[in-house]
């Protein structure tokens, strides 16, 4: 499809987010699979449930428009999701995996966050305001995700970090023995 209009890229922006939302809800189970802290898999799976909401959305946005909800291969986010991957084949201690995790969780959140803004303000350019908050409703909920990915990152950090001073302390005191 010729990028002649901002009609045009505001199309080309909402098939490039059903790609990317449709590869993100196979990829989140197993992102929980691989999770081991509870409230970790809980997360994942409570995104994948929600992302399926925002396809949902961009579904209706496209059928305003009278264009079929196909999409064209989000190349960022398949990359985004090639590295999540490398991350759960990596032997690594299950909190640190964790981590790994969430990070790349972020960075997934921040791509989709840069997408939604894109196509919003297209919207918005456009006239289109219901999709405008369709959009912004989508937005809100990947900054929350994001909010919620950061403090759930801080939680798993202070734990690592208090059992790892637990560990030291406890090996302190076998040396002293």
């Amino acid at each position: 499809m010729p990028l002649q209009t901002l009609h045009d890229l505001y199309v080309e922006e909402l098939r490039e987010l059903v790609s990317a939302e449709d590869q993100l809800v196979k990829a989140l189970p197993q992102l929980a699979k691989a999770a081991s802290a509870p409230e970790l898999r809980t997360a994942f799976a409570r995104h994948a449930a929600e992302t399926e909401g925002h396809t949902e959305r961009l579904g209706l946005i496209l059928g305003a428009l009278d264009i079929k909800t196909t999409s064209i291969k989000c190349k960022a986010m398949a990359g985004l999701i090639a590295e999540a991957k490398d991350l759960m084949k990596m032997d690594a201690h299950p909190a640190v995996l964790d981590l790994a995790l969430i990070g790349a969780a972020l960075r997934i959140e921040h791509y989709e966050i840069a997408a939604y803004e894109c196509a919003r303000t297209y919207a918005r350019r456009l006239g289109h305001k219901d999709a405008v908050h369709l959009l912004a409703q989508t937005l809100e909920e990947e900054e929350e995700e994001e909010e919620r990915l950061g403090l759930m990152a801080d939680a798993v950090i202070l734990v690592e970090a208090a059992a790892a001073t637990k560990a030291a302390k406890t090996k302190g005191r076998q040396a002293k023995k």
